[in-house]
């Protein structure tokens, strides 16, 4: 009698209280914790290159050198500046949050006082990835930018990690894409 008391007990704690969460969650952590250290483990490296997407040279990026630093890069939020030829008014964020991770597009004036438009992006919605994490728009970007309700940035790495990708879709359809070519390694 008294043993199977102990094993409902047991039963309802372990019921109540999961010693581990759901394979997928724990996955997803694994996968998108491995995204995140890939990153940060580039700190110092900087990767530079061009607009590929649209071709017909009609964005403001064309034809200007793209430059990506991971410049900061703490336990759970890396900065990355993003150069646009002379313009250095970009930063991306990409941040550890609750239930994945998140990137945000910091523009400032030269001044560094916040653009109109800033702090815009998303939050993961699926498992990625070891090498590429999808961010789609969350609700702060939908209401500041309504026309980017559906976009989706995409940041992805070459198994050597020597190429970076920066994706962006709107409405299911490619919108820019740049590939970056990684340039150097401050240790």
């Amino acid at each position: 009698m008294r043993n199977k008391f102990f094993l409902t007990l047991l039963a309802l704690q372990l019921a109540c209280f999961p010693l581990v969460s759901s394979a997928e969650e724990a996955a997803e952590s694994d996968v998108q914790q491995v995204y995140f250290k890939t990153l940060a483990g580039l700190c110092g490296a900087k990767y530079a290159g061009e607009m590929t997407f649209p071709e017909s040279g009609q964005d403001s990026f064309a034809g200007k050198l793209l430059l990506a630093e991971f410049a900061e890069c703490a336990e759970d939020q890396l900065k990355i500046p993003f150069t646009v030829g002379e313009d250095k008014s970009r930063t991306w964020i990409v941040r550890q949050v609750q239930g994945g991770l998140e990137l945000k597009h910091d523009h400032r004036h030269k001044d560094g006082t916040p653009d109109e438009i800033t702090n815009y992006g998303g939050t993961t919605a699926d498992l990625g990835t070891q090498l590429s994490q999808s961010f789609p728009a969350d609700t702060f970007t939908a209401e500041l930018i309504p026309e980017a309700a559906t976009n989706v940035w995409q940041i992805s790495l070459s198994d050597d990690l020597s190429v970076l990708t920066y994706h962006l879709t709107r409405h299911q359809k490619p919108r820019f894409t740049a590939v970056l070519q990684r340039v150097s390694q401050d240790d």
